[in-house]
């Protein structure tokens, strides 16, 4: 299985870039999803607000928490 939504850029896009160029959100994700009836893992790394964002809409599409896998990066406010 491979990922329908490989890569997507909000900002400048290189010279011949087809992918997306707008932020996920929940039409995003209901035209790249895999449908949730199949059971598909969906794996998420980003920043903390994009990836609750993204699991959040995912869950709304019907995705099993359990089977998204997330990963956070960027501030910890620790020091």
């Amino acid at each position: 299985m491979t990922s329908r939504l490989k890569c997507q850029l909000t900002r400048a896009q290189p010279p011949g870039w087809t992918g997306y160029a707008r932020r996920v959100d929940a039409d995003l994700l209901r035209e790249v999803a895999w449908p949730a009836e199949e059971g598909p893992i969906a794996f998420v790394c980003g920043p903390t607000s994009f990836v609750e964002s993204v699991a959040v809409g995912l869950v709304d599409l019907g995705y099993a928490p359990a089977r998204i896998k997330t990963e956070r990066f960027g501030a910890t406010g620790g020091r």
